[in-house]
């Protein structure tokens, strides 16, 4: 390798000045440099005597598997914090300690400069120089040189290039650039001196190196569930989280803070006000772009950003935009899940209330209701140790990259400690109090009359926040892990968290008196598959001593799953007699005819009952949303799935409507099985069925996911997944078969 002389330093700190206006993603392809030395009477014999480094070895291998780094894919070393590597110095002469001075320099972004940890020399030989990194001569053999690598603890994470220095009486002499030494840093969870470590092997397996995972959605009684692909490992998803920084121009001296890295990408992953990541749509038109609910997984959408000069990728809603920050987290070392939290309050005035406002005849009056409950909400935990915050509030950490409301002028939220969520104490950084609200607000109902003035009749303060849901290990089943973040309703605890959160600024629960109606209603209803006719129960349930009349409006609508209302369907009214400490049981008919032709994405249904109890003249209200099943989606698999060898797996659909569906997309995924295929079908007709058949050759052994998603504008999101147990390669020697351990 040849090599060009030293610069000369700037006085004081040294540093390089470089044109490059990329902060990491495409350093310079070499650096410049000048001479200031002068020449001597020996400098013929000091140059014959002299030491030059003929090539630096990475140890890629080697490295990768200790730093738990080997199954990123991609040439270029990838190494962990506080952990230490080991290179070869190849040289064309044996390296004396005593006599030779070889410093190595680790350069990163545009501008590298000590004083800002962008600039890292370490040093063997005879002086040694003080550093943040630590270095020492591992081992010496004939020309070669092994020395050890440190990184510091706190060091900025990203792409670092490599230069070896040879310092002699001559001045210094240094290695050209050359990309193949280029190595990443990322965060490590496995070493106790950085602030992203968890203890538990099987912590760091689930939310560090789990590559596929499982997202819940649907409605809280009845959670459904989708597979996705992580692919933190896949070629280029590496490159492509960095490139994603580099875009939305995060400061170099704010990659070495986990807090800053997370808070910064709640804001990146989203486009609104930064050009970020993925557009947030809930219009329903996906024409000029991907349907949320078509993806599979968040290495298709980060390579696009990257590839096509960050450009925001379309479409994205709540569980796209969690599970690509989830892809970006663990792609950088930080240990991160997905958390669905069912009946999710979006205050609009921030006020921990939920107002739904009923017209005269107890149906939603859409234009007075600004407020929204979403049937579930998709955002995201990162662990980490908060440096700037006590001990009590590290641990787990809410981040949302969805845009919902602006945080310091950009959207996003957190990371906020829901250790601080669950005791109210919410003055702390950032955005806890727009999380609390999400968790904690009541649902407050008020019912207008002709002339259009309201009146509070019920409120409901159990009805968000109901459960929170996380992946368990090593399955696809969820965890509860509603009592992280909030005390059970009505305790003694919860009311002091209430007086906290009042102390910290949220509004108090006072209300104005309201009677109590003694009377509850409870919808009820078994599963129903789209295009279903249906019965609804209503069991209303008579607490008082006094037999009551009852009258119970019901009003049926389609609805998002961010709970806002569409088209009309039902008004109907019951009445009914219910003796003293007795349940009613009144029926309604809900005929598909009437609600599948204004369904919209996610097939959901709102049915609203506004009752009144004729003796005594008070009101009850309640609501709740049907989650209507969608049809099958089929995955079968032909063959012994084996590293190297090919596997047939086909999808079969059928369509169960009486109406063609029209533009059909069908995604096939899975890492280490297959790169994302898309199928398109101009369409599918009433009864007919499409079978799609592909050929994949596993790259990687072990337990896999495929995982399949039909997607149209009039059937949103049918997946499925196959798991896959891929067995080693075959290696054939000598006429035995023997397997790749």
């Amino acid at each position: 390798m040849s090599l060009s002389t030293q610069p000369a330093w700037r006085w004081g700190a040294r540093a390089f000045i470089d044109k490059s206006n990329s902060l990491e993603s495409n350093p310079p392809p070499h650096e410049t440099f000048t001479t200031v030395l002068p020449r001597g009477p020996n400098d013929e014999a000091i140059r014959a005597a002299r030491l030059s480094v003929l090539s630096i070895d990475m140890r890629v291998t080697e490295n990768k598997n200790i730093h738990h780094t080997d199954t990123y894919k991609g040439s270029n070393l990838i190494v962990r914090r506080n952990t230490e590597f080991t290179i070869i110095l190849k040289l064309d002469r044996a390296f004396n300690e005593q006599q030779h001075q070889v410093e190595l320099e680790f350069l990163i972004g545009s501008s590298p400069d000590e004083n800002k940890g962008t600039y890292i020399i370490v040093s063997i030989g005879k002086e040694k120089l003080d550093s943040s990194w630590k270095s020492r001569v591992v081992a010496i053999h004939g020309n070669n040189v092994m020395v050890g690598i440190t990184p510091d603890a706190k060091c900025i994470i990203g792409r670092f290039r490599t230069f070896a220095v040879v310092v002699s009486a001559l001045g210094k002499e240094r290695t050209q650039r050359n990309p193949d030494t280029d190595f990443y840093v990322l965060f490590n969870p496995w070493n106790s001196e950085d602030e992203v470590y968890m203890d538990k092997e099987d912590d760091r397996q689930e939310y560090v190196m789990n590559e596929v995972g499982t997202i819940y959605n649907g409605v809280h009684n009845n959670i459904t569930t989708r597979s996705w692909n992580f692919g933190q490992f896949e070629e280029g998803v590496l490159d492509a989280c960095l490139t994603v920084m580099d875009a939305g121009k995060v400061p170099l001296l704010f990659r070495g803070n986990a807090t800053e890295v997370v808070r910064q990408a709640s804001a990146l992953i989203n486009s609104q006000g930064d050009d970020g990541v993925l557009v947030g749509s809930w219009s329903g038109d996906y024409s000029s772009g991907t349907a949320p609910t078509a993806w599979t997984g968040s290495p298709e959408i980060l390579l696009k950003y990257a590839s096509e000069g960050c450009v925001p990728v379309c479409f994205a809603q709540c569980w796209v935009f969690a599970g690509t920050l989830n892809t970006f987290v663990r792609c950088l070392g930080i240990p991160g899940r997905v958390v669905t939290n069912y009946c999710s309050a979006h205050d609009n005035t921030g006020n921990l209330k939920t107002d739904i406002v009923l017209d005269e005849d107890g149906r939603m009056d859409k234009t007075r209701t600004r407020d929204s409950v979403w049937n579930y909400h998709c955002w995201n935990e990162v662990f980490m140790k908060r440096l700037d915050l006590p001990d009590q509030y590290s641990g787990w950490q809410v981040v949302d990259c969805t845009p919902q409301e602006t945080s310091d002028g950009l959207f996003r939220c957190g990371p906020t400690s829901v250790n601080a969520i669950k005791e109210g104490e919410l003055s702390y950084p950032f955005d806890a109090r727009f999380v609390f609200a999400e968790l904690n607000s009541d649902v407050i109902y008020h019912k207008s009359n002709k002339y259009g003035k309201t009146k509070i009749i019920h409120v409901d303060t159990s009805y968000v926040g109901k459960q929170l849901v996380t992946k368990k290990h090593d399955s696809n089943d969820y965890i509860d892990i509603t009592s992280s973040y909030k005390y059970s309703e009505a305790s003694l605890k919860e009311r002091q968290v209430m007086q906290m959160a009042e102390r910290r600024g949220v509004p108090s629960r006072e209300y104005l008196t309201i009677p109590e109606a003694g009377v509850e209603i409870e919808i009820q209803t078994n599963t129903i598959k789209i295009g279903d006719d249906f019965r609804l129960t209503m069991n209303i349930k008579n607490k008082t001593s006094k037999a009551c009349t009852v009258i119970a409006t019901v009003t049926g609508c389609v609805v998002f799953y961010t709970g806002i209302t569409s088209s009309d369907f039902k008004l109907e009214s019951k009445k009914a007699s219910v003796q003293a400490s007795k349940t009613e049981a009144v029926t309604i008919d809900i005929k598909a005819v009437d609600y599948a032709p204004h369904l919209v994405e996610q097939a959901n249904l709102l049915f609203v009952v506004y009752g009144i109890v004729e003796e005594t003249e008070t009101s009850l209200t309640t609501m709740r949303v049907i989650n209507l099943q969608l049809p099958e989606l089929t995955i079968k698999m032909s063959g012994t799935p084996r590293v190297g060898n090919d596997l047939l797996v086909s999808v079969e659909f059928t369509n169960p409507y009486n109406f063609p569906l029209l533009k059909v997309e069908l995604r096939l995924d899975g890492p280490g099985l297959i790169q994302t295929k898309v199928k398109q079908y101009s369409q599918i007709l009433p009864g007919a069925s499409v079978n799609y058949t592909v050929s994949m050759v596993p790259r990687a052994h072990g337990k896999k996911v495929l995982m399949a998603c039909l997607d149209c504008s009039a059937l949103r999101q049918v997946t499925n997944q196959l798991e896959i147990e891929v067995l080693k390669k075959e290696l054939v020697t000598q006429g035995m078969v023997r397997f790749r351990s």
